[in-house]
């Protein structure tokens, strides 16, 4: 077997494998390519010139071997959306994009397919493995001591990183995959979603008490039952009448509708996207041609062949149709594709029960019976059925690009968005992703439980997404399915605050979810903690928008930040930004909980009045008291955080006043980034910045220093500084 070696730089390089299908997700080209040699037995040996600096990488007749030996201290990072904690080592993963929201600990594969991991230990390297269909990573499940990732195929491309430090690998990584979707600033706002707002009146409903009450928010969701009959591009319009004149009254105050799209059509010869679909030939195919369906929402529906280039381009001039009526917003789901059943599926399990009618069946036969009805949905032999049509007119199976599908599909609405208005931002999200589709929209963690554990996973899996360039994210806030109690949406709320997508998201049949449908205390609290999140757009945005640049993280382990011991075992405290940590309380029925600073750190104890409640904590070991109503954001020294004013909504924030807290140990200094917030091509865009400095001259006074560049809409800062011996000191200047 050929392989060949492609430089990309001094500590990256990739070992390729045959002929590997190109996935899109590495956009940067070698320095140089080397032909390595042919035949099996590349397998690292003593004395040998080892492909890899690393590991081992071995040929068999079931695809492609990678081995790594493990020291008894070294720790997995990375692997994006998936179970587990930080550390991911002795967990067994499969990259299979799966519909899976009740996501138990022991699924080894959810929506996200994301092979980039990060070995920290005796050795310290990044994998990332370039194959868009199923393999197996064993990071010590099998054998503790054994690393091993079995890719089912012998055709992939296989990235070393060998930089010394992990945020290095992390960026150089990203530097080959391309910069991140960048959402429009309103997209940082508080969005409520539920499946479903049944129709006009519900929403209307929803609006009215957020404004009322004084709740801030964005966006309100519209789930399938806004579709007639479920077939994606259509409106109810029974339900929800006079569309485009709601939408403008609805943008009035400040509230924006976000749609769902789904990925299967209808199969209705009266609807106009399956027809022109069928006769284009758009759909997928099965092997002899014919055009392959499954049930969804709609019942029986066909897939759009989103390999193909001139499909997406027809799917993307789709998305016109809504936003002709003012909508500027989506979210991309079922996109898999999940699937309930394929007629041939349903024909078996029928099948097999009448088979069983009137027998007197044992346990084997009966657990049978029932798992022909079970397993109906997201067959494996009905994804073998999928044939792709390639843009060089070749086919491909569907198993062996099925992490791609809902990447294509994402891809495809941002080709559109491009066609519809070149220079406006447009939100997108989708619930499938692969490397690589982050170029193209966010995502959200999938429908998840309203379980403790499930909070405790939005944690553990911010920062495995933003490495693989997902910075737009976030969970669905209180959980999707199950009924959420009033402490946990609180307290889902408080480490949310941080997370660039902010939306409580319900199913039907479960309890209200809305912070507003709790009682009047935990109401009080949750509105607190909102405003919180409005107050810190500034900075939130700003980091987000100098991550992208950098290829850098919004979220970034501890264990990954500090050498100190203590911080490695660290797993529910995150850095958020260049400033910022969190410690979220995640366990019911708590009144605080135990945090590690691995230095002194600036605790800010949000409570019920807008007051700073400021303490500087020593590094170490510490019980930090943390009522229901209160949320803890820890200043690293030499940070600065700007803060603005609350307001209903993102575009009604009044930016003339910035207020900024300071914890000043030596010299601290903050670059805060701003732009319009809407334009597309951002880089061409109105971009400033402020650049604010703090400091003790030689008299031990402190200094400030203020540079303005741009149009910033900031007029006046106030500065709230705390130095290392806990003197607080306010400073107002203009901005020039």
């Amino acid at each position: 077997m050929t392989f060949s070696i492609q430089r990309f730089s001094a500590s990256v390089t990739a070992f390729v494998f045959g002929q590997p299908f190109s996935t899109g997700a590495v956009i940067a080209e070698p320095q140089f390519v080397q032909e390595k040699g042919s035949g099996l037995g590349i397998q690292q040996e003593a004395g040998s010139s080892a492909p890899c600096q690393y590991v081992s990488i071995t040929e068999a007749d079931d695809g492609i071997h990678i081995r790594y030996a493990l020291a008894e201290g070294d720790a997995i990072y990375g692997l994006g959306q998936n179970m587990g904690k930080l550390n991911k080592r002795g967990q067994l993963f499969k990259t299979w994009c799966s519909d899976e929201f009740r996501h138990l600990p022991d699924k080894a594969s959810l929506y996200g397919a994301h092979p980039f991991l990060m070995i920290k230990g005796e050795n310290n390297f990044a994998l990332f493995i370039d194959y868009p269909g199923e393999m197996t990573l064993d990071l010590g499940f099998f054998d503790t001591h054994q690393l091993s990732v079995h890719i089912l195929t012998h055709n992939v491309r296989i990235f070393e990183f060998t930089a010394a430090s992990a945020r290095q690998q992390v960026r150089d990584f990203r530097s080959l995959i391309g910069q991140p979707y960048i959402p429009p600033r309103w997209a940082f706002g508080y969005q409520q979603c539920r499946w479903s707002y049944h129709d006009k009146n519900a929403v209307d409903e929803v609006v009215e008490k957020f404004r009322h009450l004084d709740i801030p928010c964005d966006s309100v969701y519209l789930d399938i039952d806004y579709m007639e009959e479920f077939k994606d591009f259509t409106l109810d319009q029974h339900r929800f009448p006079d569309f485009s004149n709601w939408v403008a009254e609805l943008r009035l105050q400040g509230i924006r509708l976000i749609p769902i799209i789904d990925a299967g059509v209808k199969v209705a010869e009266s609807y106009s996207v399956y027809q022109e679909g069928c006769e284009k030939g758009y759909f997928c195919k099965t092997e002899t041609g014919e055009e392959f369906q499954a049930a969804v929402w709609p019942g029986l529906c066909a897939f759009p062949d989103f390999f193909q280039p001139e499909v997406r381009q027809w799917w993307g001039k789709q998305y016109q149709f809504l936003t002709d009526q003012g909508i500027d917003g989506f979210w991309n789901d079922m996109n898999e594709p999940a699937l309930f059943y394929s007629p041939q599926g349903l024909e078996q399990a029928i099948a097999h029960a009448e088979q069983c009618k009137d027998r007197n069946i044992g346990v084997h036969e009966f657990f049978a019976l029932k798992g022909a009805f079970d397993n109906l949905s997201n067959r494996r032999e009905d994804y073998q059925a999928i044939w792709h049509q390639l843009e060089d007119g070749s086919r491909i199976n569907h198993e062996q690009v099925h992490n791609l599908y809902g990447q294509k599909m994402t891809q495809a609405a941002a080709e559109g968005f491009k066609q519809l208005d070149r220079d406006k931002r447009f939100l997108m999200f989708s619930r499938a992703s692969a490397v690589g589709g982050h170029r193209y929209g966010g995502i959200w963690l999938g429908d998840n439980h309203s379980w403790w554990e499930h909070l405790k996973l939005n944690v553990t899996m911010m920062p495995g997404v933003n490495m693989c360039g997902y910075l737009y994210s976030g969970a669905d806030v209180g959980g999707f399915a199950g009924n959420a109690t009033s402490e946990l949406l609180c307290r889902w709320i408080q480490f949310a605050v941080f997370t660039p997508l902010l939306r409580n998201h319900a199913c039907m049949g479960t309890r209200n979810q809305e912070p507003y449908a709790f009682d009047e205390r935990a109401l009080n609290i949750m509105r607190q903690h909102i405003k919180l999140r409005y107050r810190l757009i500034p900075y939130l945005y700003s980091e987000f928008m100098l991550a992208a640049q950098n290829n850098e993280s919004l979220f970034w382990p501890l264990p990954l930040e500090y050498a100190d011991p203590a911080a490695q075992n660290v797993e529910d405290q995150l850095l958020v930004g260049r400033s910022l940590m969190c410690a979220p309380v995640l366990e019911s029925n708590a009144s605080g909980r135990y945090v590690y600073l691995p230095e002194n750190m600036l605790l800010w104890k949000v409570r019920q009045h807008d007051e700073f409640d400021l303490k500087i904590m020593s590094q170490g070991h510490h019980h930090l008291p943390l009522e229901l109503a209160d949320m803890a954001v820890f200043l690293r020294p030499d940070s600065v955080l700007p803060l603005v004013d609350s307001a209903h909504h993102v575009e009604a924030q009044d930016l003339s006043s910035l207020e900024c807290l300071v914890y000043l140990h030596s010299s601290a200094e903050y670059l805060l980034y701003h732009d319009d917030g809407v334009t597309h091509n951002w880089q061409q865009g109105k971009q400033a910045s402020l650049k604010i400095k703090v400091f003790y001259d030689a008299e031990k006074e402190i200094q400030l220093d203020v540079k303005a560049e741009g149009d910033l809409p900031y007029q006046q800062l106030k500065l709230t500084i705390v130095d290392q011996f806990e003197q607080a000191v306010v400073h107002h200047i203009s901005i020039d």
